[in-house]
């Protein structure tokens, strides 16, 4: 898996810290790691953005993006706003192909959600999953309405031939409601695919070198962690 596209069923729902995890995890095993995001949006020129901030919690990766814009808008809007060319997703792809010859992994973060359009001709994170072959890991809040927009998602992924190899999580509540307890299994059913981690809320907040030795511990064994879904459920369920 060079190549790891990550997306969220929406904003906030915890898609750069477990871009992090991910990245810390695969760098713990040995692994070298670039982080790309395809579209920045909503940072200056000076500021960091998620990319940097994936770096700063997870350690010693690579950091690219394609393009930043300054307001926090869907891409496309922000490009127009700015008057700025957009991002297209053979951009993207293509930086992410020569990431992926000098690294062991690249993780590509998307902006919001799957279909949130880079261009006015309407291209998006799943045009460039497409272009690359690559995987795409979908974050995924944990509570009330997380259901239909998972499931949305994940039909919008197998529509288009993608290959959808599992959920995270991005916030796991300190204390979970039940609709939060009863989704650790009914995530996995809506998606048909599995759960693969389930990062704590306020992971972002930790140190990094804390953050680092605890991010295998949330993430499955497919993503290189030590994560167990079953063990989780037993904990956590109704």
């Amino acid at each position: 898996m060079p190549v790891l596209v990550i997306t969220g069923t929406g904003t906030e729902v915890g898609k750069t810290v477990v871009t992090a995890a991910v990245a810390a995890t695969a760098l713990a095993g040995g692994r070298s790691v670039a982080v790309l995001k395809a579209a920045q949006t909503g940072v200056g020129p000076d500021e960091a953005g998620d990319a940097q901030e994936a770096a700063r919690l997870a350690g010693d990766v690579t950091v690219a993006e394609v393009a930043r814009f300054p307001e926090p808008l869907a891409p496309g809007t922000a490009a127009r706003r700015a008057g700025r060319a957009p991002v297209r997703p053979p951009e993207v792809a293509k930086a992410a192909a020569k990431l992926a010859t000098e690294h062991d992994l690249v993780l590509v973060e998307g902006a919001g959600g799957l279909l949130v359009r880079f261009d006015a001709a309407g291209g998006t994170l799943a045009d460039v999953a497409g272009l690359l072959g690559a995987p795409v890991l979908l974050v995924v809040s944990a509570g009330l309405g997380t259901l239909n927009t998972t499931e949305l998602t994940a039909r919008e992924l197998r529509s288009r031939g993608l290959e959808l190899p599992g959920l995270v999580i991005g916030r796991w509540p300190a204390v979970a409601d039940l609709a939060a307890r009863c989704n650790l299994a009914d995530l996995p059913d809506v998606a048909g695919a599995p759960l693969l981690g389930a990062v704590p809320e306020g992971a972002g907040s930790l140190a990094p070198a804390g953050f680092r030795a605890a991010a295998p511990g949330w993430l499955a064994p497919p993503l290189d962690g030590t994560w167990n879904a079953g063990a989780f459920g037993d904990r956590h369920g109704p």
